[in-house]
């Protein structure tokens, strides 16, 4: 199997409340090459000792970056030519794995024909109020996606979540930039 690296995966926390959750995502960033964006406000300081706690060391080798609004973090993903925002919402019934699937699969391809880089961002809301009604229009229906779970279940932990897209994505993605594992037997 043929890996790439021309890939990048954005990580969109809106307005994030839980700074344990925050930390989990810093270090899941950090160890799978995906850029942490964080837009404003925050329900914790990021010297808060639970975020430093939950992300251990990994925040030096996070890409992260702070965005004072959803303005500031649309221009910054356009600048960096990523144009494609896939929301994860309950309010939407259309699978992740599916669209997910789909969308890579079209992009590989493309991008075998032109070089072109591979570039997602994968939105989240905060763990108490989702994401806003304006910023899920703003998205666009068409790019609402929801992760499977039972009827009676309202929803997931948030860095749950983030885990189980950004690695279903890197999946898709052959797993490009990830070193192999010796092992020694």
């Amino acid at each position: 199997m043929t890996k790439t690296n021309s890939f990048k995966i954005h990580i969109v926390l809106v307005a994030p409340k839980i700074p344990s959750n925050t930390g989990n995502i810093i270090r899941l960033c950090a160890n799978t090459g995906a850029v942490l964006h964080l837009v404003k406000p925050l329900g914790f300081d990021l010297d808060d000792k639970k975020l430093r706690r939950a992300g251990i060391d990994y925040h030096e080798y996070a890409h992260m970056q702070v965005h004072d609004d959803w303005q500031h973090l649309k221009n910054s993903l356009s600048n960096d030519n990523c144009h494609t925002l896939l929301a994860l919402t309950t309010k939407q019934s259309r699978p992740f794995y599916d669209v997910v699937a789909d969308y890579v699969a079209d992009k590989k391809q493309v991008m075998s024909q032109t070089g072109n880089l591979i570039d997602l961002a994968l939105v989240f809301g905060s763990e108490t109020n989702g994401l806003p009604d304006d910023i899920r229009e703003d998205i666009g229906q068409n790019n609402w996606l929801r992760l499977p779970m039972l009827p009676t279940s309202r929803s997931l932990n948030l860095s749950n979540s983030v885990a189980i897209c950004l690695y279903e994505v890197w999946r898709l993605m052959d797993f490009a930039m990830a070193y192999e594992v010796k092992n020694d037997g």
